[in-house]
């Protein structure tokens, strides 16, 4: 299997079950003590790797900043906004509007890195976007847009535009020759030092759930859902760019959709099914090598 499909696999399955694992995140604890927990204990993992291996383990000083950037944009304020739009919004809602991190990716990457905007990426990201959308239609039904609602989406949005910054941020990085490993490492730590800086002036309560299902959760969003899932994605990022790489986003949904059928009772309608055809073409544009299309074209005129 090509490294980038296994890569890609690998981050979608991940992503898309820790949308079932953060519901046993929610109410016990408060939002910004979970996240600094989580990204704490997988931060503390990663630089803890690269002293047992001895491999380098503080950056250059003119990289800092890079490391700052990601720390909020990709492991506090990102998440802060989901948890928040959780309680607003139904899950499947989330998993839709979160979606949008693809066009976002897209856009950004044209804006700030100079990435050539090929309509082959565009094209597939809205179709994917579509797909998805149908897929959680029955969300929609029923004023779901709506009050408090409508704030939820608003928040994801803006989540969905954190996270792309931080993308940018992680793209530069890489390009300058920061380890992975490093930059993933100090960026999950100073976006924990973050978030449990704001917990402190907020007056939150530190402790946390001693139960089973809150436990586990966090050890598999620590392990899975931020060490694995990370270093797969951001190395999609540098071997594909962050425009391909942030279709990860249309097809993790696909991935929390079927979760739910299994746990949660989802059920089939016509348009969802539809939804899935429609994504996962959308996912095949987007996957496509650069100039696939002229290639084709090029032999069909031969």
């Amino acid at each position: 299997m090509p490294l980038n499909i296994a890569l890609f696999l690998a981050t979608i399955l991940i992503w898309g079950s820790t949308w079932y694992a953060i519901t046993f995140q929610l109410g016990a604890v408060d939002p910004s003590v979970s996240i600094g927990y989580r990204f704490l204990l997988a931060g503390s993992v990663l630089l803890g790797w690269l002293v047992l291996r001895r491999q380098p383990l503080w950056p250059a000083r003119k990289t800092w900043p890079l490391i700052a950037g990601a720390g909020l944009l990709n492991f506090s304020l990102n998440y802060l906004l989901v948890y928040k739009a959780t309680v607003l919004l139904p899950s499947g809602l989330v998993a839709v509007a979160g979606s949008a991190l693809s066009l976002m990716n897209v856009l950004n990457s044209r804006l700030f890195l100079k990435q050539p905007l090929r309509p082959a990426v565009l094209l597939g990201g809205c179709l994917g976007l579509v797909g998805v959308l149908l897929l959680f239609s029955p969300e929609l039904e029923g004023g779901a847009l709506v009050s408090g609602a409508l704030a939820g989406l608003g928040l994801m949005m803006l989540s969905n535009y954190s996270a792309s910054l931080g993308n940018m941020v992680v793209s530069t990085a890489r390009r300058g020759g920061m380890p992975l490993i490093a930059l993933t490492g100090w960026g999950m730590v100073t976006g924990a030092a973050l978030m449990l800086g704001l917990a402190a002036v907020r007056g939150a309560d530190f402790s946390v759930s001693l139960t089973a299902p809150y436990l586990l959760s966090l050890l598999y969003l620590a392990l899975f859902g931020s060490i694995a899932a990370f270093l797969c994605y951001f190395t999609l990022l540098g071997r594909m760019g962050a425009d391909r790489a942030g279709y990860v986003s249309i097809m993790t949904p696909v991935v929390a959709l079927l979760i739910s059928t299994l746990f949660e009772g989802y059920h089939w309608t016509p348009a969802g099914i539809a939804g899935l055809v429609l994504a996962l073409a959308g996912n095949l544009l987007v996957m496509a090598p650069p100039g696939l299309f002229a290639r084709q074209s090029a032999k069909g005129h031969a």
